[in-house]
């Protein structure tokens, strides 16, 4: 063990490298602990934590209070808020039909701008900076049920087309987009929630139709790429993409060209958890390359986790220059996106939504 590390430091350098999920609608003492104790990179809600406008609006406020008080660090707060069957802001928020309806619509790139100007707008209003939308999944026959619905086309060039309309407006609105699941889920036969889908695509096929839409994200400058939990034989075989270095580092690092944040899915998933559990997955996809580890319901799981990763950095396994790489990337999309620090108006959400208090 290096004894010139200090040990307090590294668990909260190695902290801000994971989202977390909370358990309420409100700040919780565990939660309260979290952020000060092992300053998280940023939280992430779900339906569970949204009442209303107002309520969300005091949640990101009093979260972003605890960080800034205590690290001077805003969070990444995230949703995923990708219209039709995944949208975690009910109404009052404007609700969309979702990617497929947005493709098959008279104009696809006015929908696509649509969609992504509002609910830019409206995650802004209550706090929220990080939207894990769009998905650039390209829809294939054989999909799973999971993704019904959720890829814009099965024509690689019309994804990427909105994929990018979707990413340029949500992003010039101050809103990061994510773009997901790299590299392309729509060939999945299972739902990696519960299950490891293998991926049986050859690597002329991955490149020339399920990569194009991310190619294209790249291009627009997204600011992040989730990865999928999903095995690719034809380009690293036996290992999901959240565990490959060949895909992460290797593909979308190197080949091509993509200097953004690398978030993981979910380590939660029955893919991983079934495979390697954690907080074992959390140190493996750290390893291949993840920058932002996503953590969604156990606490106790994050904690875990995080003490893994301090622990190898600790004894050396993993070097200080790979954490340092990921941290100078979250730095610097806190630096374009979160900052001057936002300063949430309760008036306005209450003049946008109306008085919708539950």
């Amino acid at each position: 063990m290096n004894p010139t590390l200090d040990v307090s430091e590294i668990t909260q350098n190695v902290g801000r490298l994971f989202i977390a999920g909370i358990p309420g609608p409100e700040v919780d003492p565990d939660t309260m602990n979290l952020i000060r104790n092992y300053h998280l990179g940023g939280i992430i809600v779900f339906s569970r934590n949204i009442r209303d406008p107002l309520q969300l609006a005091r949640l990101c406020m009093n979260l972003q209070k605890v960080s800034m008080e205590d690290s001077g660090f805003p969070l990444f707060l995230a949703v995923d808020q990708e219209g039709g069957r995944v949208a975690r802001l009910k109404p009052p928020f404007t609700q969309f039909p979702g990617n497929e309806a947005i493709g098959k619509s008279p104009d696809p790139e006015q929908s696509a701008l649509h969609f992504a100007s509002i609910t830019a707008k409206e995650m802004s209003l209550v706090g929220l900076n990080m939207n894990m939308a769009p998905v650039l999944d390209v829809a294939q026959p054989n999909m799973d049920s999971h993704l019904a619905g959720r890829p814009f086309s099965h024509d690689p060039l019309v994804a990427a087309k909105l994929g990018k309309t979707v990413i340029n407006t949500m992003q010039q609105s101050g809103v990061m987009a994510v773009a997901k699941h790299f590299p392309g889920l729509g060939n999945a036969d299972l739902d990696p929630h519960r299950d490891l889908p293998f991926i049986n695509a050859t690597r002329e096929e991955m490149e020339s139709i399920h990569l194009v839409p991310f190619a294209g994200a790249i291009e627009a400058h997204v600011s992040s790429i989730m990865v999928s939990h999903a095995v690719y034989p034809a380009l690293e075989p036996g290992i999901p993409a959240t565990l490959s270095r060949k895909i992460i580092t290797n593909l979308l690092r190197k080949e091509m060209s993509f200097n953004g944040l690398m978030i993981s899915d979910d380590l939660e998933m029955g893919a991983i958890t079934k495979q390697r559990g954690l907080p074992q997955g959390a140190a493996d996809a750290f390893e291949a390359g993840i920058d932002l580890l996503l953590i969604c319901s156990s606490q106790e799981d994050l904690i875990a986790s995080i003490e893994l990763l301090r622990d190898k950095v600790l004894k050396g396994d993993i070097s200080e220059q790979r954490l340092e790489g990921s941290l100078q990337r979250i730095k610097r999309y806190k630096r374009r996106f979160l900052y001057p620090p936002q300063r949430i108006s309760l008036e306005a959400v209450e003049k946008h939504f109306g008085n919708t208090q539950t």
